[in-house]
């Protein structure tokens, strides 16, 4: 017996042992650093009502966070004036001054940018993307939609709208932001597939409502013709609309607008825009948060979080709007 009940105590301890360890193991795993509090950047392309939603849902995750854990989330926000890289690369170095535990930005410009994500990157303070792209031989986690898939829906619901036939315009944002770009390559690539389809003319707004105003404005004086619009930016097709009110083409201009600012649902309600394909920027800043708040504890993020696309219509803006 008393073999047996040493031999059980050695089990015993040993298990023991082994679950300790385990828990230990646990306890150190990823994503189970904890702090006080946590501070975050976010830096946007510029001032603008699309980013303001971005920053909503970021104020939503703060909360969320506090709620379920206890920890101070600080979401220091700021936007350049206008979209000039080298002013967005002036605040983000700003905010690497102040060694925050992450940054979240929307670049301007890749290739512009790159620098002072490196000097980021140096200094151990991590940075999350939203509604960008990677600079090329970077791979930082990205949140947003998938840019094509959004221009694809607005160009073929265009196209439907105008039976397959018809002179169209296309409105950039900023040339060198990435998903600006690629909207603008992924919208003319519907129209140029359709046989009956025409690109008369593509302006460039620099993702501000008044220069979309002017643009649209001179763009449809240039090509009368013109029945139909889609955007790259949501700026765009917010000056566009008030371009065809102003020149009393309401019902004869097709418009299918880009996100989901409040003037452009106002645009649909008027039945100056048919629809508009959004990408629901207030979930964009709350998993970009989360996602920074994830790395920060050690956990291992993802490469990309997808936030998906919707199309607005007069048939769902009211629902779409309480979300």
């Amino acid at each position: 017996m008393k073999i047996i009940k040493a031999g059980m105590t050695l089990v015993l301890s040993v298990l023991t042992s082994t679950m300790l360890a385990t828990a230990v193991q646990a306890a150190e795993g990823p994503g189970t650093k904890t702090a006080d509090s946590y501070r975050f950047g976010g830096v946007p392309k510029v001032v603008h009502p699309w980013f303001d939603k971005v920053n909503e849902g970021a104020q939503q995750a703060a909360a969320a966070i506090k709620a379920q854990t206890g920890t101070e989330v600080k979401i220091q926000y700021s936007a350049p004036q206008s979209a000039s890289v080298s002013e967005q690369n002036q605040i983000i170095e700003r905010a690497i001054a102040t060694r925050p535990d992450g940054l979240i930005i929307d670049l301007l410009d890749p290739n512009g940018n790159r620098s002072v994500l490196r000097d980021a990157s140096s200094q151990g303070i991590p940075v999350t993307l939203f509604d960008s792209s990677n600079p090329e031989g970077m791979n930082l986690t990205t949140v947003g939609s998938d840019f094509c898939e959004q221009a694809r829906m607005a160009a073929n619901r265009l196209v439907e709208l105008l039976d397959g036939e018809g002179q169209v315009a296309i409105m950039m944002g900023v040339p060198t932001a990435p998903n600006h770009a690629e909207r603008a390559r992924c919208a003319r690539d519907v129209f140029e597939s359709t046989k009956g389809i025409e690109v008369v003319a593509t302006g460039v707004d620099n993702d501000d409502i008044n220069t979309a105003q002017q643009q649209a404005s001179a763009i449809m004086q240039a090509n009368p013709g013109i029945d139909g619009w889609v955007a790259s930016d949501a700026a765009g097709p917010v000056g566009i609309g008030q371009a065809i009110k102003e020149a009393g083409k309401t019902g004869k201009v097709k418009l299918v607008g880009l996100d989901d600012l409040n003037q452009m649902l106002a645009l649909i309600r008027e039945g100056v825009a048919d629809s508009s394909s959004a990408s629901r920027p207030t979930m964009q800043g709350y998993w970009a948060v989360i996602n920074m708040w994830q790395h920060a504890t050690g956990a291992v993020t993802p490469d990309h979080i997808d936030t998906g696309n919707v199309m607005i219509t007069p048939d769902n803006i009211d629902s779409y709007n309480k979300q």
